[in-house]
C-alpha cells in the first residue's frame, strides 16, 4: 500500500510530489500534462513587491528564502538550471513616484527596493524607459518547462508516475484507504489547478481562476539578460534572441485557447515597453488557479480524512508553493499545523451549501 496518490500534473502536484520524496514517502503521481497548460506556459516570475500599493507581497520575508532552498537543491539533483535570480525594472514617470520609492527603500522596503536612481544606458536602447528607474532586488524566474520535464523524468525513472487522465469515477475511498484501479494508498492529493470544477470531492472550493496569454518573441541586441523590465507588463530574456512576454488577464473565457484579443494586448503592451522590430516565435494561454481571496487553499476534505487539495496558488505559484508544499507536508507527518490563512477550513461552510 502507497502513503499517498497525488492527482495533478503541473506546478503544485509536482512540488508536492516533491516534499513527499523528501520525507521518504512512498507515492504514484498521475496526471497529464495535456489537460492544461497554465504552469508549461507560466513565466514562473516571483517578485516580493505589489506595485500597486508598492507594500511587500504576502509573505515575501519567509517564501523567498524557501524557494530559493528548494529550487537550488533541485537544481543540483537534476544537474539542470531553471532557476534564474533577476531583478525589475521599474521606471519611474514622475517626481512623486520617484520619491515614494526612495522613502520606501530606505523605509520598510530596504531589503526588496535598491535605494538607488538609475539612468537608462546605451545597453538599454532597444526598451522604452524613461530617463530614471528604480530596481527590485530578490527577484527571479523558474523556467517552468525546464523544471516541470525534469521532474517527470525524474518521477519516472523512479517509477513514480503515471500519465493518464484521472477517472474519478474508479475511486473509492474508505476510512482506511483509497483505491484506484489496481492502486491502494492511505490518503489522496489533488492538485487539479482550475481543473478541480470537474473534481467531485472539491468541486466546492471557491476558486477564481484566471485565463492568461503570453508571447515568445525573437530580436536583436537587446541587453537584459539579468532583468525583468516592468511596464504594465513584462519581458524578460529566455536564451538567446528569445524573449517572454506577458501577461493578460481574462475571467471571462476559462480555456487554454488562444484570442486575437489576448495577441492584440500583448501587442500593445510591447508597444509602451520595446521601440525596435521583432518577430513573434510563439502564442500561448492557460488559465490561473487563482482562490477569491487570494491565498491558497489547502487542506482535508470535511466528509473524507484521507483526501486533500492542494490548490489555489493562482499567479504566484512558483513563490508560494515551496513553502506551502512543506508546511503541508509537515502538516500531514502531524509535525505542524497548516497556516490558518490556507487552511481549507475556512470554507468549510460551503460544502453543503
Amino acid at each position: 500500500m502507497l502513503d499517498y496518490l497525488v492527482i495533478g500534473n503541473g506546478l503544485a502536484a509536482n512540488i508536492v510530489a516533491l516534499k513527499l520524496y523528501e520525507n521518504n514517502l512512498s507515492f504514484n503521481l498521475i496526471g497529464n500534462s495535456q489537460l492544461s497548460n497554465c504552469s508549461q506556459i507560466a513565466a514562473g516570475i516571483w517578485n516580493p513587491i505589489v506595485f500597486k500599493r508598492m507594500t511587500k507581497s504576502w509573505m515575501a520575508d519567509e517564501l523567498i528564502p524557501e524557494l530559493l532552498l528548494f529550487y537550488k537543491k533541485w537544481e543540483k539533483e537534476f544537474q539542470t538550471k531553471f532557476c534564474n535570480e533577476r531583478v525589475i525594472i521599474k521606471p519611474f514617470f514622475s517626481q512623486e513616484e520617484k520619491d515614494f520609492w526612495l522613502k520606501k527603500a530606505k523605509d520598510d522596503l530596504s531589503n526588496y527596493l535598491d535605494s538607488s536612481v538609475y539612468k537608462k544606458n546605451e545597453k538599454q536602447n532597444g526598451l522604452i524607459i524613461p530617463s530614471e528607474y528604480g530596481i527590485v532586488k530578490n527577484c527571479g524566474n523558474i523556467d517552468l518547462p525546464v523544471f516541470l520535464n525534469e521532474c517527470q523524468k525524474f518521477f519516472s525513472l523512479k517509477n513514480h508516475f503515471i500519465q493518464e487522465v484521472f477517472d474519478y469515477n474508479l475511486v473509492e475511498v474508505n476510512t482506511e484507504n483509497v483505491s484506484y484501479k489496481n492502486i491502494v494508498a492511505k490518503n489522496i492529493i489533488f492538485c487539479e489547478g482550475y481543473l478541480v470544477k470537474n473534481n467531485p470531492y472539491f468541486n466546492w472550493i471557491p476558486l477564481n481562476p484566471v485565463k492568461g496569454e503570453v508571447v515568445e518573441i525573437e530580436t536583436n541586441n537587446l541587453d537584459i539578460d539579468k532583468e525583468i523590465y516592468n511596464r504594465n507588463g513584462f519581458i524578460f530574456n529566455l536564451t538567446g534572441n528569445k524573449y517572454k512576454v506577458g501577461a493578460t488577464y481574462n475571467w471571462k473565457h476559462l480555456n487554454d485557447e488562444l484570442s486575437d484579443s489576448g495577441l492584440n494586448e500583448l501587442k500593445n503592451k510591447l508597444k509602451l515597453m520595446l521601440n525596435k522590430s521583432y518577430t513573434l516565435v510563439n502564442h500561448s494561454a492557460g488559465v490561473r488557479p487563482s482562490a477569491i481571496d487570494r491565498r491558497p487553499i489547502i487542506g482535508a476534505h470535511p466528509m473524507h480524512s484521507n483526501m486533500f487539495t492542494f490548490n489555489g496558488l493562482g499567479t504566484k505559484g512558483v513563490m508560494l508553493a515551496p513553502y506551502f508544499a512543506k508546511n503541508f507536508v509537515n502538516y500531514l507527518l502531524k509535525k505542524e499545523e497548516l497556516n490558518k490563512e490556507v487552511s481549507i477550513n475556512r470554507f468549510y461552510k460551503l460544502l453543503n451549501g
